[in-house]
């Protein structure tokens, strides 16, 4: 079987789009989601609590988790000061994230992307220089809710600096959901030949229903890591109409069936899910978490 790696980001960033919730809670969940096999989460970001209250106990959070030795743990980051708390917390792998858009870049962080990528490159020589890794994050990669279509050569672009720079891997996000398969071809084919063993990593929000396809594009053109959210858990707060992120149990359920190795327990993720959607109080949209799976447990 071909081997596949999913990184669960519902810790983060599906919880940062619901009401905030108790640090136990976020506990829960992220011990569960250890124990489902998966070998990559995104457990907290460290944010300002005035810009995202919901992740305002992050630290709290990292502090009392069950770390599972299987499993790489990251954190997203703004900006040095979250860089500097991420290492001091002891996380080695670490996420930062630019938009393709100008205008959104603006609506997220208040810069430019130029002026985002100039900050970045000075935050991949510290996280170097503290012995960690540094992911980026290019959202609005496949369109923007506020400028439209992105430019594939635009996004083509920030990765040669990104990698200029020193980028161990980069992420395109699918901000709100606008990626379709021609999209990924458009703007993953050109990346994946000026830099082929530049370690890719693709996000994909289920807004319009196309996630699913995407990551088999994907999957087509040799990207073999992806984001996914238990239960769909996710969206954007500076990204209108965003809906959830594709659901963990969806991706796995359609990777087993078709022969590839997530070294995911689909039966401990939908447990996981049951118990996001216990914590978020409301019914999330997994269809798999909704009518179970059909391949054997």
């Amino acid at each position: 079987m071909t081997a596949l790696s999913i990184r669960e980001v519902g810790p983060r960033d599906g919880l940062q789009n619901e009401d905030p919730v108790p640090a136990d809670a976020k506990v829960r969940l992220l011990d569960a989601l250890s124990g489902t096999g998966v070998g990559r989460i995104e457990a907290v970001s460290f944010v300002h609590p005035k810009a995202i209250p919901q992740m305002a106990d992050a630290g709290e959070v990292w502090a009392r988790a069950k770390k599972n030795p299987l499993v790489r743990y990251s954190a997203l980051v703004p900006n040095t000061k979250g860089a500097q708390r991420a290492v001091a917390a002891g996380f080695t792998e670490i996420e930062v994230v630019v938009s393709a858009s100008d205008t959104h870049n603006r609506r997220n962080v208040n810069r430019s992307t130029d002026e985002s990528l100039d900050d970045i490159a000075g935050l991949i020589d510290l996280l170097h220089g503290a012995g960690a890794s540094a992911e980026v994050i290019i959202a609005t990669s496949f369109g923007c809710p506020f400028e439209g279509d992105v430019d594939p050569r635009r996004v083509a672009g920030i990765v040669d600096r990104l990698v200029a720079d020193g980028a161990d891997r980069v992420a395109f996000g699918d901000t709100t959901g606008m990626g379709t398969p021609r999209r990924v071809e458009d703007v993953v084919g050109p990346v994946r030949d000026r830099h082929p063993d530049l370690p890719l990593l693709l996000h994909f929000h289920n807004t319009r229903g196309t996630a699913l396809a995407n990551i088999l594009t994907a999957l087509r053109l040799g990207v073999t890591e992806f984001d996914a959210s238990i239960g769909g858990l996710g969206g954007c707060p500076y990204a209108p109409g965003a809906t959830g992120n594709v659901a963990t149990e969806e991706v796995v359920h359609m990777l087993e069936d078709m022969g590839y190795d997530t070294g995911i327990d689909l039966k401990a993720l939908l447990e996981a899910g049951r118990l996001a959607q216990e914590i978020v109080g409301r019914e999330l949209p997994s269809g798999v978490l909704k009518a179970g799976p059909r391949i054997p447990l």
